[in-house]
């Protein structure tokens, strides 16, 4: 673990939190709202791993859509046995290396419709060191990456990242779609957010928590889940949410949807196949 800490700190030297993109972000504002596009973004990746009747058999799966339709136009699966044991804070080594292989195949023999951007099934800077699996794989493969979690991590970072202080904290201060909370710590580090989509004539519910799972915001107003946004990498926290937010067609956003749908049916029609390109 030693060793781990240390490459992790080594990569995280090359994290960038800014905007590092091959597309342009403009607001407009219509009827007294801000109204965000995004000029030139075509393709948006989405990856994910599923497992098997085990934890050591998983398919990777590297998903592409057609921005802004969210149309899958790309799919390739690998099935790989995870040889390291997960460590909590350590996810990355375990599960990145068929991610970015699957990354250097497209690259390679479908290069025009490489993601521009790509949102991760896991952690960015939501992370206990600010590293998770998706900035991880944003730095390795040079690409712009969001981490989108299902459930809050809590961090050591004061009161305020504790799972009370963020239940709270989100039931006072989002009240409507669109509205954003940040996951801000006591040392002033904000460590990614929490953000509700704006949907018409649907209303709020009110935020709760079942069992230690944190309910705390929407990406839909009508589902029943939160999801978690930071950043990953080339990117920054604001441009994460918006991005997410426009590829919220259910609770997850359609690019990791897509690909742990997908992924999930290839074990069931695949799983005697080694992967299919």
């Amino acid at each position: 673990m030693e060793e781990w800490a240390r490459v992790q700190t080594e990569l995280k030297s090359k994290l960038i939190e800014t905007d590092d993109l091959k597309f342009t972000k403009t607001i407009k504002e219509e009827n007294g709202e801000q109204i965000v596009e995004f000029d030139e973004l075509s393709y948006i990746g989405g990856v994910d791993l599923s497992f098997e009747n085990n934890e050591e058999n998983a398919i990777a799966s590297l998903i592409v859509l057609k921005y802004p339709s969210l149309e899958v136009i790309y799919e390739n699966f690998s099935s790989v046995k995870l040889s390291l044991p997960y460590i909590a804070g350590f996810l990355a080594f375990r599960e990145v290396t068929p991610l970015l292989d699957l990354l250097r195949n497209l690259k390679k023999t479908n290069p025009d419709i490489f993601p521009q951007v790509i949102i991760v099934d896991g952690n960015g800077t939501l992370h206990p060191r600010r590293f998770g699996l998706a900035s991880h794989l944003g730095v390795l493969a040079n690409v712009p990456t969001i981490g989108v979690g299902k459930n809050f991590l809590q961090i050591d970072d004061g009161e305020n990242l504790t799972m009370a202080h963020v239940k709270m904290a989100v039931k006072e201060k989002l009240k409507k779609g669109g509205d954003t909370y940040l996951l801000q710590g006591q040392s002033g580090v904000i460590w990614g957010a929490v953000c509700i989509k704006k949907r018409a004539q649907i209303y709020l519910r009110l935020i709760n928590f079942i069992f230690y799972f944190l309910k705390a915001v929407r990406s839909l107003d009508n589902t029943t889940n939160p999801i978690f946004v930071s950043v990953g990498h080339r990117i920054s926290l604001d441009t994460s949410i918006q991005i997410v937010l426009k590829c919220c067609r259910y609770r997850i956003p359609e690019p990791t949807r897509q690909a742990d749908i997908r992924s999930r049916e290839f074990i069931r029609n695949h799983t005697s196949d080694q992967s299919v390109q």
